[in-house]
Order: C-alpha cells, then structure tokens, then sequence
C-alpha cells in the first residue's frame, strides 16, 4: 500500500482549487488534499486549531498569493516563523508574474516559485510537475504531528 502524501492548498478561487484536486486525482501517487480559502485558514489547518484539531499535517503546501484575510505573504512568513511548522515545503503557486512577488516571496522562504497559466491543458501540466519533482524526486521532512 502506498503511503499517503499530504499536501495543503491555500487557494481563494474554487475554480483552481478544484482543477488542481482533480489533476491530483489523476495521479499514481496517493495524493490526499486539504484546501483552505485563505491565509486565516490555513494557518488554523496547520495548527490543528478549532475544526482543523485532527487534520494530518501537509508534507508540502501549494500556497497563492493574493488570497483575502491574510494574504500569501504574510501567511508565507508566519509560517516559516513557526519553529513548528517552518520545514514544511512551501511552493507559491500564483497568477501573478511580477518580479516583486517573485523576489519577495524568496526573501519570505519559498521553497519555488510558479505562475499558473490560464489555459487548462497547461495548468494540469504545472500541477503535475510540481507533483512529479516534489514527491518523487525531492526527500521532503517528516510532517510535524498536531499537538506536538
């Protein structure tokens, strides 16, 4: 049996999050995604906060950028404040190209950094290769455990 990978969405736009568990789905690997709609949520999921108090901790988070409540960036640098939480991987997987965003979100701790492109056929491919590179390439850290 194969050993679950956990990964974390924090994506305000329905349309997106649901291409991006649908292209999930598709895999052979055993992808299990959470989502939160924004930076707020997300930051309860990861921790275990309220209804979020048995959610498995995500082996890697798909983060955008421009979300309500608390932006990407600034929760982005939340987590990687947390001594808890910051060797979570963290790929922004953003529509914005500007080379600000780009630069900031390193500076933030991005483990990398992509644009989502509008045509569907493309975001699939994007989504695949960050699950390629990052769950069969990659060695990602132990998740840490809720409540430890």
């Amino acid at each position: 049996m194969k050993v679950p990978i956990h990964v974390l969405l924090v994506e305000d736009n329905p349309a997106d999050a649901d291409l991006t568990r649908e292209t999930l789905e598709m895999s052979k690997l055993h992808v299990i995604l959470s989502t939160a709609i924004d930076g707020v949520e997300g930051l309860r999921f990861l921790r275990c906060e309220g209804e979020f108090a048995n959610a498995q901790s995500p082996d890697l988070i798909l983060l955008d950028l421009n979300l309500p409540r608390l932006d990407g960036r600034q929760f982005l640098a939340q987590v990687r404040a947390d001594p808890k939480l910051c060797a979570i991987p963290v790929v922004v997987l953003t529509s914005s190209e500007a080379e600000k965003d780009i630069v900031q979100s390193y500076s933030l701790g991005a483990n990398c950094y992509v644009s989502k492109p509008v045509d569907l056929a493309a975001f699939q491919s994007i989504v695949r290769s960050i699950e390629g590179f990052w769950f069969t390439v990659v060695k990602l850290p132990p998740a840490p455990n809720c409540g430890a």
